[in-house]
């Protein structure tokens, strides 16, 4: 089977190989938006089922699938800083304090779809002043959403975790395995239309 992972991520592509050894990187060419009156944690979900429809709809015959992680903090969402102050803004906001990291994922395999999300809480030791300095002037936060890596330097400010350490990289990737042998079990000779899954996940609450 031909399988595509629909992301720029590295860190995903790294993850993602955990789970085949052969595979394509085709990222989504999307504008990430979401409907204001979606719940912020169907956000990732949401965004992960926009890029895997791109790019399914050129690959209808392969497994396509999409992610995206978000993290949340105070039922606000926290994606890549776009400067120094907005890290630091990030690094005061998470610091002391416990918040969500949500990774949603779709697959897509002849027109047929399904989304999860994973959610994995993680708490901050109260960072000073000093070490919030440090870190914003590496290149470590601006690439990723909520501003840190656990997998790098992030990890000094982590005090625990409660779920998957890797969903918190960006790939839940023990999940996703399951959920993909669960979805190629089904009957695909009656799949619903893109546009009718589309609807459902845009109705999703």
């Amino acid at each position: 089977m031909d399988v595509i992972l629909a992301s720029a991520s590295p860190r995903r592509k790294k993850l993602f190989s955990f789970l085949y050894d052969e595979f394509r990187v085709l990222p989504a060419d999307i504008r990430e938006i979401v409907p204001r009156s979606l719940p912020v944690e169907k956000c990732p979900e949401y965004l992960a089922y926009m890029k895997a429809e791109s790019v399914a709809k050129g690959y209808a015959k392969s497994l396509v699938i999409g992610c995206d992680t978000t993290v949340i903090i105070d039922g606000k969402i926290l994606n890549k800083p776009r400067s120094t102050a907005d890290a630091r803004m990030m690094m005061q906001l998470l610091s002391g304090k416990t918040h969500k990291v949500i990774t949603g994922c779709c697959l897509f395999y002849l027109n047929r779809s399904f989304c999860f999300s994973e959610i994995t809480e993680v708490e901050f030791y109260p960072l000073t002043e000093e070490e919030i300095e440090e870190y914003v002037i590496t290149k470590e936060p601006y690439d990723k959403a909520g501003g840190y890596g656990i997998q790098n330097k992030g990890a000094l400010f982590v005090k625990g975790i409660h779920g998957d350490y890797y969903n918190v990289v960006g790939l839940p990737v023990a999940r996703l395995k399951r959920e993909i042998a669960s979805f190629l079990s089904q009957d695909f000779s009656a799949e619903p239309t893109v546009k009718e899954s589309k609807k459902k996940v845009r109705l999703k609450k």
